[in-house]
């Protein structure tokens, strides 16, 4: 009788390329969400009691992107998006595993072990990887999303296309121009990175293992990643509001030649002066617009992973 053998686990780059397709499927749909959400965190920045309101909630920036800008409009940013996607999220569930493996096994301990402080580990390493690969992409895309010619916030920052912003950064700012706000990128990616696929990985292996739900259903994977989208909301957001003022502040030339932030020094810097000026709920501006982001993107990047991934380990074992 043949001995049935066990495939083998997926190498880096397999998972790599199906996280990111997973990922461009996600952004997609989350991305007018995105648009929201930056336009709101910008909107009052550094204001006492807020300011000048142009945007009332989420649904009126939405509302007002649409009637003003169009699909266009609502889409800003969805280019490098896409690009940012592939490099963050093939990064984050590509590495997560085979980093969460190496870590248990560096341990002693069985690689099938769900291990929280491994876990939380493993995604703050790979996110910080994928954050690292795709700030230029994420600089321009959020500079792109909050640009309005019809009802501006913060400043902004006019770009013909992708191409065009990288060029144009480039010739200003030079290389170090493209890295601004790397700082903060790691810092927002590995927050939310450190609680993602650890929450999901637990909540789907509680729902299998208590009997909740079959392990390997639709349903499994849409509450693991509603669970795990919640959770990543409430962690990233004060990092993120950080992030976009940080990528989008006005700079000037020192007398060295370089280009600096007028506003904010650091991430750190623009969370204690977000906090002194407009109080903790500074931080989660926009979390309203950013809950309606992350949530629909993680049920769908996590979920559309995870049926890419046997898809596409069935077919790899047929041909084997």
């Amino acid at each position: 009788m043949a001995s049935s053998t066990i495939p083998p686990p997926l190498s880096m780059l397999e998972s790599f390329l199906c996280g990111g397709l997973a990922g461009c499927i996600a952004v997609t749909v989350s991305n007018p969400a995105e648009v929201a959400k930056t336009r709101l965190q910008l909107q009052g920045e550094l204001v006492k009691g807020g300011g000048k309101r142009v945007y009332k909630d989420v649904l009126d920036v939405l509302a007002k992107t649409w009637r003003n800008e169009g699909i266009r409009g609502l889409q800003r940013g969805l280019g490098p998006a896409y690009v940012y996607q592939i490099l963050l999220n093939g990064s984050r569930l590509g590495f997560y595993e085979p980093f969460r493996r190496t870590i248990n096994r560096s341990i002693g301990r069985s690689i099938t072990d769900q291990i929280p402080f491994t876990s939380v580990v493993a995604g703050a390493a790979s996110g910080i990887i994928g954050a690292s690969f795709g700030n230029p992409l994420f600089l321009i895309k959020a500079r792109m999303q909050a640009y309005s010619p019809i009802l501006p916030v913060g400043t902004q920052h006019y770009y013909k296309s992708s191409f065009d912003a990288l060029a144009t950064i480039f010739r200003t700012e030079r290389f170090w121009g493209l890295l601004r706000g790397m700082d903060a990128a790691i810092l927002r990616t590995a927050m939310g990175s450190s609680v993602q696929l650890p929450t999901y990985k637990w909540t789907k292996n509680q729902l299998g293992s208590h009997g909740l739900l079959p392990s390997n259903s639709i349903l499994t994977y849409l509450v693991s990643s509603s669970v795990s989208g919640v959770c990543v909301c409430i962690v990233m957001q004060p990092a993120d509001t950080a992030l976009t003022r940080v990528y989008n502040q006005p700079t000037t030339r020192t007398p060295d030649g370089r280009l600096s932030g007028i506003l904010y020094r650091n991430p750190i810097d623009c969370l204690w002066k977000t906090f002194r000026t407009e109080g903790v709920f500074g931080w989660y501006k926009g979390s309203t617009a950013q809950f309606l982001r992350v949530a629909p993107h993680t049920i769908i990047t996590l979920t559309v992973n995870d049926i890419i991934l046997g898809l596409y380990k069935d077919i790899r074992n047929r041909r084997s």
